[in-house]
This record gives C-alpha cells, structure tokens and sequence, in this order.
C-alpha cells in the first residue's frame, strides 16, 4: 500500500545546488498498526511530515526483508523520492545496493551496521536500546516471585544478543536469583507462535514476559490474561496490560526523523553524524530509545533504582561494564573495562543467568 501523507508542495527545500527535496519515502516490513516496531517507525514518519509540510512523504507497508525491498526503494524513487528510510534490519544490503545505483539519493537503514565500502549516500540508525531494557529488567528482577521472567524474541542478531543480556543485567541487579527464558520465534511477527510460546513459558513457572518482537499485542495479552506481569517494547502497550505493565523500553523518532531529514534537505547530509553508524545514547542526550512511565505495581523503591540507572548511563556508564560472564562462563567484558560500540553491535553471546537454546 503506497500512501501520500500531507501536501505535495511546489518546490521543497535545498538538499544541494543541483537538486530539490520534494519528496521522501519510508518502508516497513509490517503494518503500520503492529502495536510495535512499525508503529513506532510510522508515528517517526508522520512527525516527518508534520515537520515538513512542503514535502510528500511516501509509505510502504508489507515490505519483506527479500529483493522486494529493492522494488519498493526503486519504486518510491521513480515516484520522485530522493531521501529514503529502509526500516526493517535485514532491509540493509537491497537499501545499500539502491544507495549505490542512486548516489544522488540519501538512503537510510535503521538498525544496522553500514557495509564496506562506505558510502556518502547512505547511513545507519539506532539509538542504544539496551539502556531503557536494563532499565526495564530492573522492574521485572524486581516484581517475579518464582525468579524466572519470560523473553519470547524473532531472530539471534547484535541487537537480541544485547537486549536479552541488559534485560537480564538489570533483572539480576535487583535479584541475582533471576533467570531468563527465552523462546526465538524466527519470525519478526507472528502472533501464532508468539502465543504459544508465551504460554509455554508462563507454563514453565515465567510470572513475567519482555519480548523482541515487531507485533507486541500477543505476548502483552497472553501476560494479562494469566495475571503474569509485563514489560513492553517499541511502543507503549500499557493499554493492553492494564494490570500487568510494569514498563516498557520504547521507541520516540520523531526528533530524530526530522533531523535526519533536515540534514538531507539542507545539504549536510555528508558532514552530520548520520553518514556513517548513528547510534543515540543516553550520555549524548540524543537516544530515541526511552523508558515509559512506571506502572502502578513498580514500588517507589524499584522506580528509585531504575532512575539511578537512568542517571548512571547519563553520566556515560553502560549495562555491559565489566566484569561481564557469558553463560558458558567465559570472561567476555574484564573488570574496569566497558564494550565499545562496534563490539556491541557484533554481541553474539547471552550472559550468565540467560536459558534457551539458540537456533543455528
């Protein structure tokens, strides 16, 4: 489904001497109404036009992570777009071969890392969702009774691996009892599975469920519905867990969408900090990757210990400072020592107190 949201204007703005913006175009791998990562991407995209009156903003919704993107890319150029948003993870090598047959094109891709040769129309995004998480395994760490939390995730990528871990970190920072579960669904969204496996786990003795999912409604439900706690992603689902929301690590693009394209509508795409791996921190004040408010059954005295973490990240502490164990035992962060980005982008292992098998 292609849709034009907002006006089309007359001329647009600047993006270099020889060219004018009059156009952007965004695809999603799934709906824009997932209750997840796709909301989240969609809600960024109208904060673009809203910032952006002038210019038409072009969606795609449905995008697989196949050659398809490359059509859907291809598609939104021939409609006239000359910035464009790849925002599924594995959207980014059919996003770079477009970037390399347009250089006359800005391409972005959110949430991976920029293949060799780098290019100086193309740049990846994220901001460190591992921060909010840990935040938000505090609050899980804090509320199980049986020591056990539930994590139902798609695919054994950087980004799970870290999530997964920093969830755990804060969990067992407030309980070292804490183990993580996981199930891997293998699938971005679907609902099916997700159901099943969180009810497997809340089977096994899980009293809360996290997730790394696109489509988060499912997991949410079947938490409430068993009178399991809850911790969200990508977007708030507190309307969902009425009961059971603990928090939720969420995604807010709408600055960071709008300064994207302001960069590439004035020409300064080149020399801004997304003409490379964009990466939004804490510490820098530019994370669009945010805790949500505390739900009512987080005490004064949890809410207390996740602010402080908040305020450690702030200060430029990570979740993975050292020492840091994998679950094997193997001393993968030493003491006094903390990950730098490009090691935390290739994390491949879970950390002690994490369960589950990984699919090869």
């Amino acid at each position: 489904m292609l849709v034009a949201a907002l006006g089309i204007a007359a001329c647009g703005r600047e993006a270099a001497p020889d060219r004018v913006v009059a156009t952007i175009g965004f695809i999603f791998i799934g709906a824009h109404d997932d209750l997840g990562y796709n909301q989240a991407a969609w809600e960024g995209s109208e904060a673009v036009a809203r910032a952006f009156p002038e210019i038409q903003v072009l969606r795609v919704e449905g995008v697989p992570e196949t050659s398809a993107a490359v059509d859907a890319l291809e598609g939104l150029i021939s409609e006239g777009a000359s910035v464009v948003f790849a925002t599924s993870f594995g959207h980014r090598d059919f996003a770079y071969e477009v970037a390399e047959r347009h250089p006359d094109v800005v391409v972005f891709h959110q949430g991976g890392v920029e293949p060799s040769p780098r290019l100086d129309n193309f740049g990846t995004y994220w901001g460190n969702v591992y921060e909010p998480v840990f935040q938000a395994g505090i609050a899980a760490g804090a509320a199980t009774t049986t020591d056990i939390v539930g994590f139902v995730a798609a695919f054994p990528i950087p980004a799970t691996f870290a999530n997964v871990n920093a969830f755990t970190l804060g969990a067992r920072s407030v309980n070292p009892d804490v183990v993580t579960s996981v199930r891997f669904t293998g699938d971005w969204c679907d609902p099916v599975l997700q159901a099943e496996f969180a009810a497997d786990l809340l089977a096994a003795g899980a009293d809360v469920l996290s997730q790394h999912q696109d489509c988060t409604r499912t997991i949410l439900e079947a938490a409430e519905a068993a009178g399991a706690m809850s911790v969200g992603y990508h977007v708030d689902g507190s309307e969902v867990a009425v009961n059971g929301w603990l928090a939720g690590a969420v995604w807010t693009w709408g600055d960071t969408f709008t300064d994207m394209v302001r960069r590439s509508v004035d020409g300064t795409f080149v020399s801004s900090p997304y003409n490379g791996d964009f990466r939004g921190r804490l510490a820098t004040g530019d994370n669009p990757f945010v805790i949500t408010p505390f739900g009512p059954s987080v005490t004064s005295e949890t809410a207390a210990l996740m602010d402080a973490a908040g305020e450690r990240f702030r200060g430029g502490a990570t979740p993975f400072d050292g020492p840091i164990v994998d679950r094997d035992g193997t001393v993968r962060v030493p003491a006094g020592t903390a990950p730098d980005q490009a090691e935390v982008d290739a994390m491949d292992y879970f950390v002690a107190g994490v369960i589950g098998d990984v699919p090869e």
